[in-house]
């Protein structure tokens, strides 16, 4: 398949001399080979994709076109730098994998262009730039949701040597991540570029190359024209690095430098490479409809591929038939290779298609760990169960973080993390700045760089600007490496309504429907202090093991609270567990024969205290709590359900959207035929002040559902 840029290269390249070697070249004459072979290679790749489209083969054709000057930042790292890569950044690969024996670039561009399962990174699930052995962590890239994590990575190069813990980049490794002019405006850019800068300015160790590949358009909206030198040119502590993508020396020349001065100096750096974008957006870009056919056909003399054989011309290293023979060769050789997989298998199940993540989920909840610790019988609160936790996890574990805003020195907005950093330094409990989507980011980096983090979200309706680190970046991870990479971690949020003389929407925040549907995370939802202690601990080995994404919600409630049924009795309390909670499995209060409420987190407290009344007035009821809403514990629910024949969901979130759905369809679709009712917090947003228990569930409303769904027996 050929393009008027094909015809405008063979014919520009045709009418080219030579004048020999110039002064100030730097290339060797086989680096400047290999270079122009992965420029070509990803140029072809772009044809066979649109070819493979075109034959109802392939399935992607945004395409590095414009581009292929990255091959010659590639060539400025070592193939052991992390490299995090932008959807543009076709000549990057091809350039890195030329540094390491063993792979087959263009085949596996191929591969994931036609979804095949034998595509070595993803296995066929999405077209990505990734492979291990390549220190390629595949990334989607679209919008910079890649950036926070290579701020991550970074950080942890040194972390890691500094607790002692196995690190799979070498000391003095450059993490480089690249993204396009357009994603730099995205607050997610902004975002890590802003971190980076911010660990520096403290001393910390911060080695980061950011490469923003500048082609002046967004899809069809133009970047204005100096912005990324205006908006990243003159930022303090944040070296800047300018070069033209479109000739391959001086991108070399100054990639070159950049990643030199990161790699000796430990400080983040910029550099900018101006590119031209060829052939459109994407295969299904009519790019006419918004560009001008003079602009379009203007960028022609730009293109990368072909200012590169002009200077090997110029150098006289090939003739201008030799640079035209070397094209077409790479033309037959794709498009010969692009015949051959365009037939392979794909995916053909769901089975196959969730493979990964049946994987992971298995692992995660075959788990069962034991809290460490010697044995203690002193009560505690839900809050001093989790710190305890937290020391004991500290402790065995030399690879865990602890780190978030405000858990450091001052333990925490409720004392939950008070003393860690006291007991382990400041290397593993830690300040960050204020941005959620940074925290996250820096656990996805750490995760995959060999260590164990576990951040805090200060609250529930915090965790929703920076979701996507964990639904696009995070849980996606082992699904689109199949499962080569893994990003562990155990994310603690404070949340749930009920809060009491401190509240509000922004700090009792009771919607999760944002996490609930994310596939392959486990969520936690303690109630009990030895429930919160021994199903912390389960989150980390789960982590550890299967490298499971966890998501332990806390409800702020129930941090401090001592007594269940009268003021003194101190029935909340429990001792530091010495028994295993596995994922997934519920935990059953009494033994009631009449009905089966199916509650968590707060609910759980409220319809024990409901269960008590009930019982006087002559109603048995059992009290199970869920303790997981991700995976819901099934087996435990139906077992309960089946024992009472009558069910009474009791949910704290909202009716809309809430777990009382999930819940609800459980019970359904397992057969389950005896009667069910629900009761929720109504579909609202929590006011301030006592207004709140006008849209929270309340005891009141548990408690007549109980009655009336025991009394409409038949």
């Amino acid at each position: 398949m050929t393009e008027s840029i094909d015809e405008y290269f063979t014919s520009t390249v045709s009418t080219l001399t030579g004048s020999g070697p110039a002064g100030g070249w730097t290339l060797t004459e086989r680096q400047a080979l290999d270079l122009f072979d992965a420029q070509i290679g990803s140029r072809h790749l772009d044809l066979a994709a649109r070819w493979l489209r075109s034959q109802g083969k392939g399935f992607y054709t945004i395409g590095s076109s414009g581009h292929e000057g990255n091959a010659a930042v590639a060539a400025a790292l070592r193939p052991s730098d992390p490299a995090l890569l932008h959807y543009r950044s076709g000549g990057f690969y091809l350039a890195r994998a030329a540094q390491v024996d063993g792979s087959d670039p263009l085949r596996d561009v191929l591969l994931g262009l036609v979804a095949a399962t034998a595509e070595p990174i993803s296995g066929g699930r999405h077209k990505v730039f990734g492979r291990h052995d390549l220190s390629i962590i595949p990334q989607t890239s679209t919008i910079a949701s890649h950036l926070p994590r290579a701020v991550g990575v970074a950080f942890s190069i040194a972390r890691t040597r500094k607790l002692g813990v196995s690190c799979p980049w070498p000391d003095d490794a450059v993490t480089v991540c690249s993204f396009g002019d357009a994603s730099a405006n995205h607050s997610t850019a902004v975002g890590a570029v802003n971190a980076a800068l911010h660990a520096a300015y403290q001393g910390l160790p911060m080695p980061l190359l950011f490469v923003c590949e500048d082609n002046g358009i967004g899809i069809s909206t133009p970047t204005p024209r100096g912005w990324i030198a205006r908006a990243y040119g003159d930022r303090e502590g944040l070296r800047y690095f300018a070069a033209d993508g479109c000739d391959l020396v001086d991108a070399f020349d100054t990639a070159r430098a950049a990643a030199d001065c990161v790699r000796r100096e430990r400080k983040p750096a910029f550099l900018h490479l101006r590119t031209v974008r060829l052939m459109g957006h994407a295969g299904s870009d009519y790019e006419p409809a918004y560009r001008r056919p003079a602009d379009i056909l203007g960028d022609y003399d730009r293109d990368p591929v072909l200012n590169t054989a002009r200077t090997l011309v110029a150098q006289g290293i090939v003739t201008p038939t030799q640079a035209i023979q070397r094209y077409e060769a790479k033309r037959t050789e794709v498009i010969e290779l692009a015949r051959r997989i365009s037939d392979c298998p794909q995916l053909d199940s769901a089975v196959a298609v969730m493979q990964p993540l049946r994987e992971m989920l298995d692992e995660a909840t075959a788990v069962s760990v034991v809290p460490p610790g010697e044995p203690d019988g002193a009560p505690l609160t839900l809050a001093l169960a989790v710190n305890r936790a937290l020391q004991e996890i500290l402790k065995v574990h030399p690879e865990a973080i602890v780190f978030g805003e405000d858990i450091a020195r001052k333990g925490g907005v409720y004392g939950v993390t008070r003393g860690l950093q006291a007991a382990v330094g400041q290397a593993r409990v830690f300040d960050t700045l204020l941005d959620e989507q940074t925290i996250l980011g820096l656990a996805l980096g750490a995760g995959v760089s060999g260590l164990l983090p576990i951040p805090e979200i200060q609250y529930l309706a915090y965790l929703h600007n920076a979701a996507d680190q964990i639904r696009g970046e995070g849980a996606t991870l082992q699904f689109f490496s199949n499962r080569q990479y893994r990003n562990p971690m155990v994310v603690r949020i404070a949340g749930y309504g009920y809060q009491k003389g401190f509240g509000g929407h922004f700090h009792n925040d009771n919607s999760i429907a944002a996490i609930r549907d994310i596939p392959g995370v486990v969520i936690a939802s303690p109630a009990r202090p030895d429930d919160a202690a021994a199903m912390l601990h389960t989150c980390v080995a789960a982590a550890k093991t299967a490298g499971a994404v966890c998501i332990y919600l806390e409800p702020i409630a129930l941090y401090h609270t001592k007594d269940l049924y009268d003021d003194g009795d101190q029935q909340w309390l429990a001792s530091y567990p010495q028994r295993p909670v596995r994922i997934g499995a519920a935990r059953t209060y009494g033994d009631g024969a009449d009905l089966t409420i199916l509650t968590f987190g707060n609910g759980l407290w409220m319809s024990l205290r409901v269960a008590r009344r009930l019982e006087g007035a002559g109603i048995a009821a059992r009290v199970v709590d869920l303790r997981w809403l991700s995976p819901l514990p099934v087996e435990d629910m139906l077992r309960e359900a089946d024992a009472t024949g009558r069910v009474l969901i009791v949910d704290e979130t909202r009716r809309t959207g809430g777990v009382g759905e999930g819940v609800l369809a459980e019970l359904t679709e397992h057969g389950f035929s005896g009667p069910v009712r629900r009761v929720a917090s109504a579909d609202s947003f929590i006011p301030l002040g006592d207004a709140a228990l006008e849209v929270l569930l309340s005891e009141d409303t548990i408690e007549a559902a109980a009655v009336k769904l025991v009394g409409d027996r038949p």
